[in-house]
């Protein structure tokens, strides 16, 4: 944890906020898990949210698409996350597209006290649609890294998630059956052959 000299020559944590986002399978889980077992091997404080109607892998763990897991508290409210992590050096964040636009406060907050926060999610939904506090922590993050999967169709770097079964709810959890990674291009072209397919 970075430190810095106060005025009246005391050490006092730097506090951040970083973001990790992209499409699905995009490896945005493994490296949120990868930055917290780092600072558990630092031995700093560390706590792990999620939100609670994320149980795809786990109730209560944060599972990577390739099995890594560590342990979190699974909560409805980002203000949830503040009554649960006095004294934290580290907070992480998965899946935070799934929680209210209180997280945004939550996450200055946090920072501004000396914490460093780390986020992950999914930037946009299946729509292409800028999804929950995503674009907005990203906007007052220090640090955003966007990691990219691979398109399934043409092997570029995917821009998307595309949803394969017809379901127009925007949250939606899923894995490889509901949805797949696409390039800019190989999304809009899925895009335009769904809109075919339900007559639009």
């Amino acid at each position: 944890m970075t430190e810095i000299d106060n005025s009246n020559g005391e050490r006092r944590r730097q506090g951040r906020i970083e973001v990790i986002c992209g499409s699905m399978f995009s490896g945005k889980t493994e490296e949120l898990i990868r930055r917290l077992k780092r600072a558990k091997f630092a031995r700093q404080r560390v706590e792990i949210f999620k939100p609670a109607i994320d149980t795809r892998y786990s109730d209560e763990d944060v599972v990577s698409h390739d099995q890594n897991a560590i342990h979190s508290t699974p909560i409805d409210s980002s203000g949830n996350i503040l009554l649960l992590s006095a004294n934290i050096e580290v907070v992480g964040i998965d899946e935070a597209q799934f929680l209210d636009d209180g997280l945004i406060d939550v996450c200055n907050q946090l920072a501004n006290n000396g914490t460093r926060v780390i986020i992950a999610g999914l930037d946009m939904d299946f729509k292409g649609v800028p999804f929950g506090p995503i674009p907005a922590l990203c906007a007052i993050a220090d640090e955003v890294t966007k990691v990219h999967a691979i398109c399934v169709k043409c092997g570029a770097l995917a821009y998307g998630s595309h949803r394969l079964i017809a379901n127009n709810r925007r949250v939606m959890l899923g894995e490889k059956e509901e949805y797949e990674p696409l390039c800019r291009n190989c999304y809009q072209q899925a895009i335009q052959e769904d809109k075919k397919r339900q007559g639009e």
